[in-house]
């Protein structure tokens, strides 16, 4: 017979395994837990693929910092990584935690370990901002706040960041100028700083103008605009705007609502939305697409981004 903290681990992984329905809902799913301390920490959904016991860890050397070593999972040899270290609380409680989150984004399996895992809570996404207030030692990881209905804020982490910070960012290499390329213009938003740095990077080689937003609702805001004034001048967006890139989880507004917005709106006609994501799997394609995404890119490779906008752009610039 499981025992009760089995049952818990067991709804809980059944619970993740059926949320294929909510992108476009502008709604997300966050799943809680605690790293010893008073605060409450979570995690979309949609990056966990398991929950488990901490299960025994093979130290190894040279590991990068907050890496406690790695494990065998179902063939593959995974890191494991104490968030309560990375995030500055490693001198509270057990330093390995008493459970593991196994994590899949940006083409990277991870094993995250924690305290204790909570539940899973659904909230809108207008619900969920951006953090003005954070600890000194946890801002940089946390992407969002937002509140339970008792009072109590959750820190919503940000996973290319503490990707980017344990193992390294992503290395944009040599990448070729696209011919013509400071004719066009590129809109891109991303809510991690991490990630608009990295977008900029490939841009920039590619020698294309560009401008960007923090999260979906801003995003949206600032399309309107130049739409609005794009019409005020007798002109069309597409004049202005050559392509659009979003990412899939934004607070205010998720990236799923801005494509559909994008796409119900006349005025945007003929300019594509790249959906440039951490959320990488089957499932989270088929839900891009259903709103209208033209193409989807997984999180980070430099390359294949640069070589997935490349074609979008010559078209937008010969036409």
């Amino acid at each position: 017979m499981l025992s009760i903290e089995q049952q818990k681990e067991a709804a809980l992984l059944d619970t993740v395994d059926g949320r294929t329905m909510l992108a476009g809902s502008n709604r997300m799913e966050i799943l809680l837990f605690s790293l010893g301390t008073n605060e409450i920490f979570g995690i979309n959904v949609f990056k966990v693929r398991e929950v488990s016991k901490t299960p025994f860890i093979t130290k190894a050397p040279n590991m990068p910092n907050g890496v406690e070593g790695l494990i065998s999972l179902r063939g593959n040899v995974i890191p494991v990584l104490s968030l309560a270290k990375i995030l500055g609380l490693g001198g509270v409680g057990d330093p390995l935690g008493g459970s593991m989150m196994v994590t899949e984004y940006s083409k990277r399996t991870l094993g995250f370990l924690v305290e204790e895992v909570d539940r899973i809570i659904r909230v809108e996404w207008d619900k969920v901002r951006t953090p003005d207030n954070v600890s000194q030692s946890t801002n940089t990881f946390i992407t969002a706040i937002t509140e339970l209905s008792d009072g109590k804020l959750v820190s919503i982490l940000d996973v290319e960041t503490i990707l980017a910070n344990t193992f390294g960012e992503a290395i944009v290499g040599n990448i070729a100028p696209l011919d013509g390329g400071h004719e066009v213009n590129v809109f891109f938003v991303d809510d991690s700083a991490v990630a608009r740095r990295k977008i900029a990077e490939v841009l920039d080689k590619l020698g294309v103008r560009h401008k960007h937003a923090q999260n979906g609702l801003e995003a949206w805001t600032r399309l309107e605009g130049m739409a609005s004034h794009a019409q005020q001048m007798g002109r069309r967006v597409s004049d202005e705007i050559d392509l659009i890139m979003v990412d899939a989880e934004m607070p205010e507004m998720d990236g799923y609502v801005l494509t559909r917005n994008i796409k119900n709106d006349s005025r945007f006609d003929g300019i594509p939305v790249v959906m440039h994501s951490s959320l990488s799997s089957d499932a989270n394609r088929a839900m891009g697409k259903r709103v209208g995404v033209d193409t989807y890119v997984a999180k980070f490779d430099a390359d294949v981004l640069a070589d997935t906008l490349r074609p979008l752009l010559l078209r937008a610039r010969q036409g």
